[in-house]
C-alpha cells in the first residue's frame, strides 16, 4: 500500500486555502456592489458568473495551448511551475480591484479582476486535485480530498468576516453607506500572498508529475469524451458547484428580503454556509488517517465540531453574536451521522448527501425566518464532500487520460455561474420570486444521485470497485 507524502500533500493542501477565501468572499463583494451600484439580482449574480466561466476558459486555454506544443501544459512545465503560474495569474487580477472601487466604483473592471483571478485558480485546479488524489494509497485519495477540500472551508470560513470586517468595520452599526475603496486592501494583500505561494510552491518538495509523459497527449480529449463516466462527471461538477454557488450567492437576498437583514449582517450566515463545507470535509477527512477504525471514528466526530469551533471563534473575533448559530450543531449531528453511515463509499456519499440536500432545499422553501436560512445554510453541509466523490468516480481507472480528465472536469466549474444567473433570474418576482428559486437547487441534487448510480454500474463493469477498501473511511 503506497503511504502518503504527509510532507508534500501538507504543502500542496495551501493552495486550496486561497480557493475558498476569495470564492467566499464574493457573496460579500454581490451585496456591496449590488446596492452600491443600484444592480438588479440577476445583475449581482454576473460577479459568480465571472469568476466561475473564468475555470471554463482557462480550460479551454489549456486544451488549446497543449494542442499547439503537441505537449501537455503541466507535463512540459512540470507541476510546481504550473501551479505557481496559475498563482501569478491570479495575482494580476486582483490588481484590477484598485481601479474598479475607485471613482464610484466599475462594475466592468471588478468582473475582470475576478475573471482573472478565476483563470489562475483553473490552472492551479487542473494540477492540483489530482495530485492530491494521487499523491497515496489511491483507495484513500477521496478523503486526502476531502482533507483538501477542509481546508479550502478554512478558507471560505475566514474569507467573508475579513473582507466584511475590512469593508464594514469602520462605520458605525447598522450604517451601510460605504466607499467602495475599502475592498482594494484585502484583495492587494491576497495578491501580495498569491506572489508568494509562488516562489514557496516553485522550490518546495510538491511532486512535478503524477505519472509518465504520455499523459494528456494531444487528441486524447474525444477518446476520454468517449468514456461515459466522465460525460456524466461532467455534468456532475457543473451542477455541483452549481447548487453550492447559487445557494450561498443568493442567501444575502434571501435574507433580505424576508428576514430584513442588512448587508452589514451577513456575513456570520454567510461564513456559516462556508464553514459547513469545512464541516462536512472534516468529517470525511478522518479516512485519511492512518490508524485504527476506533481512532477515525472518534475522529469523524471530534473534527467537524473542531471547525465548528473555528467558525464560532472566527465570527466571535469579527465582533459577531453566535449565540443564535449554536441550534445549528444539531445538523452538524446529522451530518456526522451520515459521514458514518456512508463509511468513505463515493457513491454511497453522493446518494445519500443529495437527498439531505433536497430535503433541506425543500425545508427552506416552504418554511420561514430562522428555519428556512439555517436549511438552506445547511445545504453546506450536504454539497461538502460532492466534489471529492465525484471527482474520484469521474478519474477512476482512466490511468493516462487522468490528466485530460481532470481538466474537462475542471472546465465545468463554470456551473457555479450558470446556476446563480439561473436562479437570480427566476428570483424576480414576477417568475418564482427568491424563495422559491431554490428549486433548481433540488433539481440539481436529483441528477448528482442519479450520477452516483449510473457511474457506480459503468466502473462495476470495467471491474473498478474498490471504494469499499477498509482504508479509505470511517
Amino acid at each position: 500500500m503506497q503511504k502518503t507524502n504527509y510532507s508534500a500533500f501538507g504543502t500542496l493542501i495551501v493552495i486550496f486555502f486561497f480557493w475558498g477565501f476569495v470564492a467566499a468572499s464574493n457573496d460579500i463583494l454581490i451585496p456591496v456592489f449590488k446596492k452600491a451600484l443600484d444592480l438588479s439580482q440577476f445583475e449581482s449574480q454576473l460577479i459568480a458568473f465571472a469568476f466561475y466561466v473564468a475555470y471554463t476558459v482557462g480550460s479551454l486555454i489549456y486544451f488549446g495551448i497543449s494542442g499547439l506544443l503537441k505537449q501537455d501544459i503541466l507535463n512540459k512545465l512540470g507541476y510546481r511551475n504550473g501551479l505557481a503560474l496559475g498563482l501569478l495569474i491570479s495575482a494580476a487580477g486582483t490588481l484590477l480591484f484598485i481601479p474598479a472601487s475607485t471613482n464610484g466604483g466599475s462594475f466592468p473592471l471588478l468582473l475582470s479582476g475576478l475573471f482573472i483571478v478565476g483563470l489562475g485558480f483553473s490552472l492551479q485546479q487542473t494540477a492540483a486535485n489530482p495530485l492530491a488524489i494521487q499523491m497515496g494509497d489511491p483507495a484513500k485519495g477521496n478523503a486526502r480530498l476531502s482533507m483538501a477540500g477542509g481546508i479550502n472551508n478554512l478558507g471560505t470560513t475566514i474569507g467573508p468576516v475579513i473582507v466584511s470586517f475590512a469593508i464594514f468595520g469602520g462605520l458605525p452599526k447598522g450604517e451601510t453607506s460605504l466607499d467602495l475603496t475599502a475592498v482594494q486592501g484585502p484583495y492587494l494583500i491576497l495578491g501580495a500572498t498569491f506572489v508568494l505561494a509562488a516562489l514557496f510552491f516553485k522550490f518546495s518538495s510538491v511532486p512535478d508529475s503524477i505519472g509518465d509523459d504520455s499523459q494528456n497527449e494531444p487528441g486524447q480529449v474525444l477518446s476520454t469524451l468517449r468514456e461515459p463516466q466522465v460525460i456524466l462527471a461532467m455534468i456532475a461538477i457543473f451542477l455541483y458547484v452549481g447548487v453550492e454557488v447559487a445557494t450561498a450567492s443568493n442567501l444575502p437576498e434571501f435574507m433580505k428580503q424576508k428576514i430584513g437583514t442588512s448587508e452589514d449582517e451577513v456575513a456570520p450566515f454567510v461564513s456559516l454556509f462556508w464553514a459547513s463545507m469545512m464541516i462536512g470535509r472534516w468529517a470525511s477527512a478522518a479516512g485519511v488517517f492512518e490508524k485504527s477504525k476506533i481512532f477515525n471514528r472518534i475522529m469523524g466526530v471530534v473534527l467537524p465540531l473542531v471547525a465548528f469551533g473555528i467558525f464560532a471563534l472566527a465570527n466571535t473575533i469579527g465582533g459577531s453574536d453566535i449565540s443564535s448559530f449554536i441550534p445549528y450543531l444539531g445538523l452538524v449531528f446529522v451530518l456526522i451521522a451520515a459521514d458514518f453511515i456512508s463509511s468513505g463509499n463515493p457513491v454511497r456519499q453522493i446518494v445519500i448527501y443529495s437527498s439531505l440536500g433536497i430535503v433541506a432545499l425543500l425545508v427552506g422553501i416552504f418554511s420561514a425566518g430562522n428555519v428556512s436560512v439555517f436549511a438552506f445554510i445547511s445545504v453546506g453541509l450536504f454539497c461538502s464532500t460532492l466534489w471529492p466523490c465525484i471527482f474520484t468516480l469521474g478519474i477512476a481507472g482512466l490511468g493516462k487520460r487522468t490528466n485530460t480528465a481532470s481538466s474537462l472536469l475542471i472546465l465545468m466549474i463554470m456551473g457555479g455561474g450558470f446556476i446563480s444567473l439561473a436562479q437570480g433570474a427566476l428570483a424576480d418576482e414576477k417568475l418564482l420570486g427568491i424563495q422559491q428559486s431554490y428549486w433548481v437547487g433540488v433539481v440539481c441534487f436529483i441528477y448528482l444521485a442519479y450520477f452516483a448510480i449510473r457511474t457506480k454500474t459503468i466502473l462495476k463493469n470495467k471491474g473498478i470497485d474498490t471504494f469499499d477498501a477498509p482504508a479509505s473511511g470511517h
